[in-house]
C-alpha cells in the first residue's frame, strides 16, 4: 500500500506541474491587463510604472520562474484587481462553493442510488421507464436552462425559494455555513439543485446497470436458495458488489461540481469561487485565474487519490496489478 500511494503522489506531481505550466503560459499569453486596469488617458510613464509593479515587463519563462518559486512557498501572485494574494482571496470564496458542491453531491448519492435501485430491479416495467426518461431529461436538458426554470417555477411563481445569493449563515463548530440557518438552507436548496441534476441521472444509469449485472449471478442464486430475504440480498450483497465503481464516480464527479459550478453559482448569484473566476476573466486579473485553476486541479488530484486508496482497500487487486 506504500509503494502504491508513492506512486500515485509522483504521478500527481508531475501532472501538476504540467498543468502550471500550461495554464502559466495560457493565460499570461492572453490580453494586457493594462487595457482595463488603466484608465483611457494614462500617460506612458503611468503605463510602465504599472507594467514593472506588476512585474510583466520581464520575459516570460523569467515571469514563470518567479510564479514557480514563490508558489513552493505558498505564494500563488498578488490579485491584479484587488492587491490582495491571489490564494487569499479564493480560500476566502471556497468554502460557499465546497458547501455548495457538498450538498449536490450529498444530494446525488440520496435520491440516485435508490431510484437506480428501483428502476433495476424493476427492468422493463412503468417504473423503469419512468426513471431512466427522467435521467435523460437529466443529461440532456443545460444546466443554465435548468437552472432558469428552477428561479422561473419555484421563486417567481411559487415565491416558495430565494433565487440569488447566499442568504444569512451562521457558525458550526467555527465554520461559517449556510446550514446553520434556515434563511441560508432556502437559499441552498435551488442551486443545490441545479448542480445535483446531472449527477443523480449518472447515479441512477450507474447504479441501474450494476443492479441488472449483479442479478443474474451465481452467489445472487445461492444466497436465494439460502432463503435470504430480498430485501438482505439487495442492500448486503448487490449494493456491496456495485460500490466500487459507484465510488469511483461519486468521487470524480465530486472535483467536477467544484471545477463547474461556475455556470450555478453565475445565474444563482453564488458567491463562491466559480463566480469569482468569471468576474477575474472578465477584467484580467491573471493571478486569480491561474491561482483558481492550480487549486481546482489540486483538488481534483487529491481527490483522485483518495479514490485509487479506496478503490484498493474495496479491490486488493488493483493493488497487484498496480505493482
Amino acid at each position: 500500500m506504500t509503494a502504491f500511494v508513492i506512486r500515485r503522489l509522483l504521478q500527481a506531481l508531475a501532472v501538476l506541474f504540467v498543468t502550471s505550466v500550461i495554464v502559466f503560459a495560457g493565460v499570461y499569453a492572453i490580453g494586457d491587463p493594462l487595457e482595463i486596469l488603466l484608465p483611457a488617458d494614462a500617460t506612458m510613464a503611468e503605463r510602465e510604472q504599472v507594467t514593472r509593479s506588476l512585474g510583466l515587463d520581464k520575459p516570460l519563462i523569467v515571469q514563470y520562474g518567479l510564479f514557480l518559486w514563490n508558489a513552493l512557498h505558498g505564494d500563488l501572485g498578488t490579485s491584479f484587481v484587488y492587491n490582495q494574494p491571489s490564494i487569499s482571496i479564493i480560500l476566502q470564496r471556497l468554502p460557499a462553493t465546497l458547501e455548495l458542491a457538498f450538498s449536490a453531491l450529498f444530494l446525488s448519492i440520496i435520491i440516485g442510488i435508490p431510484l437506480g435501485l428501483w428502476s433495476g430491479l424493476r427492468r422493463g416495467t412503468t417504473v423503469d421507464e419512468t426513471i431512466m426518461t427522467g435521467s435523460i431529461l437529466g443529461f440532456s436538458l443545460p444546466n443554465f436552462w435548468q437552472g432558469m426554470m428552477l428561479i422561473m417555477i419555484f421563486s417567481v411563481y411559487l415565491g416558495w425559494l430565494p433565487s440569488t445569493g447566499r442568504g444569512q449563515t451562521g457558525t458550526i463548530f467555527g465554520v461559517e455555513t449556510s446550514f446553520a440557518t434556515w434563511d441560508g438552507i432556502r437559499h441552498l436548496i435551488l442551486p443545490a439543485v441545479n448542480l445535483s441534476l446531472a449527477k443523480i441521472a449518472l447515479v441512477i444509469r450507474l447504479t441501474r446497470a450494476g443492479v441488472q449485472e449483479t442479478m443474474p449471478l451465481d452467489f445472487i442464486k445461492f444466497a436465494r436458495a439460502r432463503g435470504l430475504s430480498s430485501r438482505r440480498i439487495v442492500l448486503v450483497h448487490v449494493l456491496k458488489n456495485i460500490l466500487i465503481p459507484i465510488i469511483t464516480v461519486i468521487g470524480v464527479e465530486f472535483g467536477s461540481l467544484i471545477a463547474f459550478a461556475v455556470v450555478t453559482e453565475t445565474i444563482f448569484s453564488w458567491p463562491g469561487v466559480g463566480k469569482l473566476i468569471i468576474d477575474s476573466i472578465r477584467v484580467l486579473d491573471r493571478p486569480i485565474v491561474v491561482a483558481y485553476i492550480l487549486v481546482v486541479v489540486t483538488m481534483f488530484i487529491t481527490i483522485n487519490l483518495i479514490v485509487d486508496i479506496l478503490y484498493s482497500i474495496l479491490d486488493p487487486r488493483i493493488r497487484s496489478k498496480a505493482q
